[in-house]
């Protein structure tokens, strides 16, 4: 390996993954599993997580399945407790359970608008908070990152939680990582535009992911495995002098709105 290369190993680390059971949270957790890192998988559903362990443990990778609410501050200090009593301090949060909720805002409930950013804005502060704590007590730093969107930098309709909530993440990072730099804490967000998983497979490939395709300038949607060079940098020591960044991975979208 060249020292450049070295950068990117994550061998011996462990790492926090929220939003794990399916979409860009399993891929990350995949991922980082191969780079070396060992993994604490996190969501509401364990079925999916116990089937992801076996997947990275197949592939001689060291992971554990827990169960964790992210809206809930009992939830999120128990994950955490258990997985650096498993796998040791974390180094690697990927902050990345969210929700989304389409209605006009006309239309949007109190409840709805709730849900969304508890999940998205406030679940991500009580998990980077408690992982930070801990960072900063063990004195070893780290890095977090903060799945947010291209939805967080520019509105579009029929989402409004979740733009607010993406677009408060965002800003949320920059906070942090101006505070908790003093601790070797760096904190950046990943912003990606439209990234095909099976969540939204089949919008995509309708009439209506077809026009969104054609605003893309790349002229296509991502994939999961665009992702795979961003986090990794994020996730490394590569990464060791950015902070506070938004790194946006949409094919030129926003940079054409």
């Amino acid at each position: 390996m060249t020292q450049a290369s070295n950068a990117f190993d994550l061998t011996g680390k462990a790492a926090l993954v929220t939003g794990a059971s399916s979409g860009l949270g399993r891929h990350a957790a995949l991922l980082l599993a191969k780079a070396g890192a060992k993994v604490a998988v996190a969501a509401r559903r364990l079925e999916p997580l116990v089937e992801l362990e076996k997947q990275i443990e197949a592939r001689d990778g060291r992971a554990i399945p827990l169960c964790l609410d992210v809206t809930d501050q009992g939830s999120v200090t128990e994950c955490v407790s258990v997985a650096e009593t498993e796998l040791g301090p974390l180094s690697i949060l990927i902050n990345n359970a969210g929700v989304a909720e389409t209605a006009p805002a006309f239309e949007v409930t109190e409840e709805g608008w709730d849900r969304v950013m508890d999940t998205n804005l406030k679940g991500a502060w009580l998990v980077a908070q408690e992982v930070g704590r801990r960072m900063a007590h063990l004195g070893h730093g780290g890095s977090i990152i903060n799945i947010a969107s291209v939805l967080g930098l520019a509105g579009s309709q029929q989402i409004p939680a979740y733009c607010a909530s993406k677009g408060g993440l965002v800003n949320l990072t920059r906070a942090l990582a101006v505070e908790w730099a003093r601790h070797g804490i760096r904190v950046n967000a990943l912003a990606p535009g439209y990234i095909e998983t099976e969540i939204n497979a089949d919008f995509l490939a309708g009439p209506a992911g077809d026009k969104l395709r054609k605003s893309i300038p790349l002229r296509r949607f991502g994939q999961p495995e665009d992702l795979d060079g961003p986090l990794l940098l994020l996730a490394s020591d590569a990464s060791r002098y950015i902070s506070g960044s938004v790194l946006v991975v949409d094919g030129a979208q926003s940079a054409a709105l």
